[in-house]
C-alpha cells in the first residue's frame, strides 16, 4: 500500500488566516495527504503569511532560511497575505518557494480541520472596501466578498451537530456584510437606513439554541450601526467583548488614515454601547508613529484612552506597507520614538488588566 503524502502548515498572523489554514489543511486531506507530525516529516510545506507589518514578513523570510538548510524534495508553497507582491517578485525575493497559492483560490468545498472543538471560526466576508491608508489588506485579499448567507447558517448547523457551542464570525469588518456591492464613499457619506444584512445574520445566528457564544470579528466603528448595538443587547449569546479598533485619537491622523470618522464619533459610539450593553468589555487596536504623528497627535489618543478605558489594546508601531498610499508619505517618526509611544500605551492600557486580562479569542 502506497503510503500517504503528508503536509505541514505554519501561519502567521490574525484569526482569518488562522480560519484559511483550517480550510487549507481541510483541502488536503481530501485529497489523501495526512498531517506531518512535524515539518521534517512533511512531504509538502505551506506557509500561510501575514503583511500586517513588515516584521511579519521579515519572521517569513527567517523560517524560510532555517528551512531551505534541510530542504531535499519538500515542496513549499506560500501563501496568505504576502501574495500582495506578485507570484515574479515573491518568487525572486524567495527562492526557497516553489509555488504561490493565492489565498482566494482556497474555496470551502472541504470541511475545515479544526483543532479546537468547542470555538470554530466562521468566516462570512473577505477583503475589504475600506482601504485605509496604511492597510495592505485590500491589496493581499482584494475587494470585498461576502458568502452567501445560506452557506454561512448551513456550516453553523453542521458544527452545532459535530458538538460545537462557541463560534466567531470572520471578516475584515464583519458590519460590512452583504454591502459589498454598494460604493464604500456612497456608505460613508449617507448610511444605509432599515437593518444591515450583518445584524439580519446575527439574529439568525442567535436563534441556534445550542450555541453558548457568538462572538465577532473586527468591525469598523463608523458603520457601528444603532441596530447592532441593539442585537447585542438583546442576545446574552453574543459575547460581551466589543473589539473596536480606534487606530488613533487624533483627528488629524485619522484623516490621514481614511478612517472615516472622528474621536468625537468614537467616544458617542462608545458610549452608546456602554449604556445598553451590561458588562462590556473594550478592546482595541492602536497604531503609533504613523507619518506626521506629532506628539500633540499622540497625546490625544492618550488622553482618549483615559475616557474609553478599553481593557485591551493591540498596539502597533507604525512600518510602511508597499503599495498603500501612506507608504508615500514620509516615515519621520523614529524607531525609538515609537517605542516610547509604544510602552506608554502598553502601560496605560494592557498593564492595569494583566492578571485579569478580558477573555480574546487569539
Amino acid at each position: 500500500m502506497k503510503k500517504a503524502k503528508t503536509y505541514f502548515i505554519y501561519t502567521f498572523g490574525c484569526q482569518m488566516n488562522k480560519s484559511d489554514s483550517e480550510r487549507i489543511a481541510g483541502d488536503y486531506q481530501t485529497r489523501g495527504f495526512q498531517p506531518a507530525k512535524n515539518v521534517k516529516e512533511a512531504d509538502e510545506i505551506v506557509i500561510n503569511t501575514c503583511s500586517v507589518r513588515k516584521s511579519a514578513e521579515d519572521r517569513v523570510i527567517g523560517l524560510l532560511l532555517n528551512l531551505a538548510k534541510n530542504k531535499g524534495k519538500k515542496k513549499i508553497i506560500l501563501t496568505g497575505c504576502m501574495i500582495h507582491y506578485g507570484r515574479r517578485r515573491l518568487l525572486e525575493m524567495l527562492p526557497q518557494v516553489d509555488e504561490i497559492l493565492p489565498i482566494n483560490e482556497v474555496g470551502f468545498n472541504s470541511p475545515s480541520i479544526r483543532r479546537d472543538k468547542i470555538n470554530a471560526w466562521v468566516p462570512i466576508s473577505n477583503g475589504c472596501n475600506s482601504f485605509c491608508s496604511y492597510c495592505i489588506v485590500p491589496y493581499s485579499r482584494g475587494r470585498e466578498t461576502s458568502r452567501p448567507e445560506k452557506d454561512i447558517l448551513d456550516e453553523i448547523r453542521q458544527l452545532i451537530d459535530k458538538g460545537y457551542t462557541e463560534i466567531t464570525l470572520l471578516g475584515q469588518n464583519v458590519n460590512s456584510f452583504g454591502l459589498d456591492k454598494i460604493g464604500i464613499g456612497l456608505r460613508k457619506a449617507r448610511p444605509r437606513q432599515g437593518i444591515p444584512p450583518f445584524v439580519e445574520l446575527l439574529e439568525k445566528v442567535c436563534r441556534f439554541n445550542k450555541l453558548k457564544k457568538i462572538r465577532f470579528m473586527t468591525s469598523n466603528p463608523w458603520d457601528f450601526s444603532d441596530a447592532l448595538i441593539d442585537c447585542i443587547a438583546q442576545h446574552l449569546q453574543i459575547d460581551r467583548f466589543v473589539h473596536l479598533p480606534v487606530q488613533s485619537g487624533s483627528n488629524r491622523i485619522l484623516k490621514l488614515m481614511n478612517r472615516g470618522y472622528t474621536w468625537q464619533d468614537y467616544l458617542k459610539l462608545v458610549k452608546k454601547l456602554t449604556a445598553k450593553v451590561k458588562d462590556l468589555t473594550l478592546g482595541t487596536d492602536i497604531i503609533v508613529g504613523f507619518p506626521g504623528e506629532t506628539e500633540p497627535d499622540f497625546q490625544a489618543t492618550v488622553n482618549l484612552a483615559k475616557k474609553v478605558n478599553w481593557q485591551v489594546a493591540f498596539v502597533a508601531r507604525y512600518s510602511p506597507r508597499p503599495g498603500t498610499a501612506a507608504a508615500k508619505m514620509a516615515d519621520d517618526v523614529s524607531a525609538a520614538e515609537k517605542k516610547r509611544r509604544w510602552q506608554i500605551l502598553e502601560n496605560l492600557i494592557n498593564q492595569p488588566y494583566l492578571t485579569n486580562r478580558p477573555k480574546v479569542i487569539k
